[in-house]
């Protein structure tokens, strides 16, 4: 049970407990298994009170109001906090696992690295909460707000994201998924595009994916991409193919979709023809690769058969070795093609500009030799 002494104190007001708090930063406060909710109408106002490092166990906060509380470390493992007001609250590294929080409003609130194992926020409101690095392991968030949430390097598995909105959340992309999650139709329908990295986390298949635009009432994008590249050059192919992916370009990438047994020359000659675009990646590697040269000469080959009707070919550069080869196909795209210049792909804005003009030229190339 709670401290007899820490309870009394704190059921003196807000102003006695921090003054309390302030006077004996040593001690940890215990309220396990505290009655804490007051009035049945409506809990108490602890609004800016320190109750970091917290024991709080099993304690009946609901209804309360803690708008703007310091309540970092503390634990609230199988805590009730039914309907409370944590807006703006510092639950960094919290423990809640466990807890009771639905319809909780934790807008705005601080859950860096916290424990939200088995926690029930079911109706609650997240937006534009901190959930980097948080711990979410079948975490129930059916019916949950998520919008503008930040999710970066948070970890996943068996999450419930059922009628979930997670419009404009951010670091999706950015987790670490240890087991498959369910996901909704209604959550898809209400979040907008979301990242493939996430959709895959959660175990949606790609069949399934390559769907999704229909239930979200736009075009399904058929115009896909061959990326071609050097194994040495694989860090920039691997974040090309990710942001392309999310961006709604499919692509075919050696690397991840090469399937085992495959014969490579075979397959690879079979994915070019079968792609719309040839991505080559240049570099002061790939150039002296056979089989970068004899995928380019299949891209410009396609081009020969089409006529012109559409472009085949999308170099980039991420070195200026193309500027002194002396190989004639490598000199013949110098002469002749458009090179994107990711040279600078290491720096963050850099690559990004350079991004977004490949993509523009992508999609109005789509557009332009749409039947």
């Amino acid at each position: 049970m709670a401290n007899a002494e820490h309870l009394k104190i704190f059921q003196q007001g807000v102003e006695t407990w921090n003054r309390w708090r302030e006077e004996h930063p040593d001690i940890q406060p215990d309220l396990y298994r505290a009655p804490l909710r007051g009035d049945r109408r409506i809990g108490p106002d602890l609004s800016e009170i320190d109750l970091h490092n917290a024991q709080l166990a099993m304690a009946n906060l609901s209804g309360a109001t803690l708008h703007r509380a310091n309540l970092s470390k503390a634990d609230f493992s199988g805590a009730d906090l039914i309907r409370t007001n944590l807006r703006d609250a510092n639950l960094a590294k919290a423990d809640l696992s466990g807890a009771t929080c639905r319809v909780v409003d934790f807008s705005g609130a601080n859950l860096r690295e916290a424990k939200l194992t088995r926690t029930d926020l079911s109706g609650a409101n997240l937006a534009r909460s901190d959930l980097r690095q948080a711990e979410l392991i079948r975490t129930n968030l059916t019916q949950t707000n998520c919008r503008e949430a930040d999710f970066h390097d948070a970890y996943l598995a068996e999450v419930i994201l059922g009628d979930t909105d997670l419009t404009a959340a951010k670091g999706l992309d950015a987790c670490e998924y240890g087991a498959p999650s369910t996901v909704d139709h209604r959550t898809l329908a209400k979040s907008g595009r979301l990242p493939l990295q996430f959709l895959r986390g959660c175990g949606l298949p790609d069949a399934l994916i390559d769907y999704l635009p229909s239930l979200l009432s736009e075009p399904i994008q058929f115009y896909s991409c061959f990326i071609s590249y050097s194994h040495q050059d694989e860090a920039f192919a691997q974040r090309l193919h990710a942001d392309l992916q999310n961006k709604g370009v499919r692509c075919w990438y050696a690397a991840e979709d090469m399937k085992i047994g495959d014969r490579i020359r075979d397959t690879i000659d079979q994915q070019i023809r079968l792609r719309d675009k040839l991505l080559v990646v240049l570099s002061s590697t790939s150039i002296e690769s056979e089989w970068v040269e004899d995928e380019v000469e299949a891209a410009l080959e396609e081009e020969r058969k089409i006529q012109g009707r559409r472009t085949v070919l999308f170099p980039i550069k991420i070195d200026n070795a193309i500027e002194d080869t002396n190989r004639a196909w490598a000199r013949k795209i110098k002469r002749t093609c458009h090179i994107g210049d990711f040279t600078r792909w290491k720096d963050h804005d850099a690559y990004q500009t350079a991004f977004n003009r490949l993509l523009h030229d992508l999609k109005a190339d789509s557009r332009i030799h749409a039947p």
